[in-house]
């Protein structure tokens, strides 16, 4: 049995290849993922494939009930053409819109943006949890919450190496965290936003020893003296 055992651990050992080697850890983390901060959420900005409620006031052939930001942070306003809308705040949207439209076609106009369907407060949980998806996830998500959506990492997880992908400035990036650090309050629970990806990593370790266990009594080897 020992020697069994023993050539399990050694295989799991072998196969325990990590990409966090390549990825921020500890503080430098943080400054890819921060955590939340007392401040006031900044306001939400537009994503791809969100739907938008326009509206000039008194110019109901102007106004768009649904309109949806296409897939490259874009959309076709009456008049004015190609607008782009991803990044922008509801605010910064309208006052573009405005200022196009009184340059040639309305003079003072008045135009509010509102947000029907919000595509990008989505985030993708992979990996070691028990019920991998897509979530909805609100202004102030964090990672434990991201990861309470996805039902927790499953048995096998290797906490130690929770990986966040984020798109920043157009460069995808990544940051590894210790999700038992952050269960019991040693380190920050990092603020999750819509586009994330959460990868939860594998335990070789664990799951070998598991598959050990599951297979023992086939194997015969715990056997009554």
């Amino acid at each position: 049995m020992r020697k069994v055992f023993a050539a399990a651990m050694l295989l799991a050992v072998g196969a325990c290849a990590s990409p966090r080697t390549a990825l921020p850890v500890g503080p430098a983390a943080y400054a890819v993922v921060p955590a939340p901060t007392s401040a006031a959420p900044t306001d939400y900005r537009i994503g791809a494939l969100d739907e938008l409620t326009i509206t000039v006031f008194r110019e109901p052939d102007l106004s768009r009930e649904r309109l949806r930001v296409d897939a490259a942070g874009t959309l076709l306003f009456p008049l004015i053409g190609t607008v782009r809308a991803g990044g922008k705040t509801s605010e910064e949207l309208a006052a573009e819109i405005t200022a196009r439209l009184d340059a040639r076609f309305v003079r003072n106009p008045q135009v509010t943006v509102a947000i029907l369907t919000s595509q990008s407060q989505r985030v993708t949980v992979e990996g070691s949890v028990r019920a991998p998806g897509v979530y909805e996830i609100g202004g102030n998500a964090t990672l434990l919450e991201a990861l309470a959506r996805a039902q927790s990492p499953t048995d096998t997880a290797k906490l130690s190496e929770v990986i966040v992908f984020r798109t920043v400035a157009g460069q995808r990036m990544g940051a590894v965290f210790d999700l038992r650090r952050i269960r019991v309050g040693l380190d920050a629970d990092p603020r999750i936003l819509g586009g994330d990806t959460v990868v939860v990593g594998f335990s070789q370790v664990k799951g070998v020893f598991r598959d050990f266990l599951s297979a023992a009594p086939l194997l015969a080897i715990f056997r009554p003296f």
